[in-house]
């Protein structure tokens, strides 16, 4: 297995004639959280001697778009057209319409929430035989397909069967028990049972299966999979930090960056950062929800809440650090939320500023903030033990401020991104 030289470089692994075909619908110019467990995958693979190769869509008409984000240049990156209907944010389109124009928007929605099992189902069309066209004539040794979306596995299972190609099907939220996916319609239950049916698809024929969380992985090994399942975490992007200075302000600032969707609530972090009535700014930076920011306006919080939009991660990465202290909101949608570890805790922990850590105690978002000294906890629908976190964390800021989060040595060697390439690397290892 790979390991760092003593200056830091990546040691280059011993088998440089492997070669790997990583299928992934979200990578540049897409932007948002999504992109990077792709993206670091191909930055890092060609380094440890693994010959790379990415499709993705020539443009997978997201909502979100990150021009600044660069693509690696030792890995081959080729395209395939995507067809599909484009990303939609459908509650904010609906309430900024009315008439002829909402009717037309809600018959968009509808159409795409009928493509199974998710919306970008069409990419199949075009990516398979690109996939396998690439497969046999690089002479790719494994392919490994990423999701979110689900469907994206259909191209691996092809490309398997086509070309004799091994097959890692890496999954960064579960099939199955996703916390964020309604089961309250006929369209999202005839969703939830298509998802279903990737996930039996990825247990019987993928050679082996990589997860995010253990969670995810307990969900696949319950479908009896067929090959190993192992537990490749997000990881911290050190690097990316670097040269982003924390400058401490006047006023107390605790920073929330990404969307909103699905269960994920800022409202009693809200209604707690109001009751504790602090000299403080809550900023949100990323989506909104009008509903959530009409509901915030209601609390009257003047210049103490400030909503930036969606911003380019750089930039993302410059207000996290600038802050005296992080946001992290994971809900606990009926304890699914326990199980989930996304690359925004990684992130947090790389910007190295305390997180206030608004998760289920007993999940596995709270296990890792504990673990590495890196913030507090409080249950996300504990309103007075969010106020308590806040007074306690303004406190400490109000008398000598907070300094920034040190990880040990052996911590931050554990959790960095490059030591989880170096994981799937060995995986790769063991199957071509």
């Amino acid at each position: 297995m790979a390991g760092s030289d003593p200056t830091g470089q990546i040691a280059a692994l011993p088998f440089a004639a492997v070669k790997v075909l990583l299928v992934t619908m979200y990578f540049p110019p897409a932007g948002g959280g999504g992109v990077q467990r792709s993206l670091k995958l191909a930055q890092y693979l060609p380094a440890l001697g693994v010959e790379t190769h990415v499709l993705a869509p020539d443009d997978p008409k997201w909502v979100h778009r990150d021009p600044e984000l660069r693509v690696p240049t030792q890995a081959w990156i080729h395209r395939a057209r995507y067809i599909g209907p484009r990303g939609r944010k459908p509650a904010e389109e609906l309430r900024a319409t009315d008439g002829l124009q909402r009717a037309l928007v809600q018959a968009q929605v509808t159409a795409r929430r009928l493509l199974l099992p998710d919306a970008s189902v069409t990419w199949n069309l075009t990516a398979i035989p690109a996939a396998i066209r690439i497969a046999k004539r690089e002479g790719i040794d494994v392919v490994i397909t990423t999701s979110p979306p689900g469907s994206v596995h259909f191209v691996g299972a092809a490309v398997q069967r086509a070309s004799g190609t091994r097959w890692i099907a890496d999954l960064r939220d579960p099939l199955v028990a996703n916390q964020h996916r309604r089961d309250d319609t006929a369209a999202a239950r005839a969703r939830q049972a298509a998802n279903e049916q990737i996930a039996r698809l990825v247990a019987r024929n993928a050679d082996a299966v990589t997860c995010v969380s253990e969670a995810i992985a307990d969900e696949v090994r319950g479908l009896g999979a067929r090959g190993p399942v192992r537990v490749i975490a997000n990881g911290c992007d050190f690097d990316d930090f670097a040269g982003l200075e924390y400058e401490p302000a006047p006023r107390f600032r605790i920073t929330h960056t990404g969307s909103f969707f699905g269960k994920r609530d800022p409202r009693p972090f809200l209604q707690a950062f109001h009751d504790a009535g602090l000299d403080a700014v809550a900023r949100f930076v990323g989506d909104f929800r009008s509903s959530d920011r009409e509901w915030a306006e209601a609390l009257d919080l003047g210049d103490r809440l400030e909503i930036v939009d969606y911003l380019p991660r750089a930039d993302s990465l410059r207000f996290q650090r600038d802050s005296e202290a992080l946001l992290l909101l994971v809900p606990d949608a009926g304890g699914r939320g326990r199980g989930v570890l996304s690359g925004k805790v990684f992130e947090y922990i790389a910007a190295g500023r305390p997180i206030l850590a608004v998760v289920p105690p007993d999940g596995a978002a709270a296990d890792l903030v504990r673990e590495t000294g890196s913030g507090v906890v409080v249950a996300p629908d504990d309103v007075d033990g969010i106020r308590a976190a806040l007074v306690e964390l303004h406190a400490q800021f109000a008398n000598g401020g907070l300094p920034s989060v040190e990880l040990a040595t052996r911590d931050e060697e554990r959790l960095s991104r490059r030591a989880r390439v170096e994981e799937m690397a060995a995986l790769i290892e063991e199957l071509a």
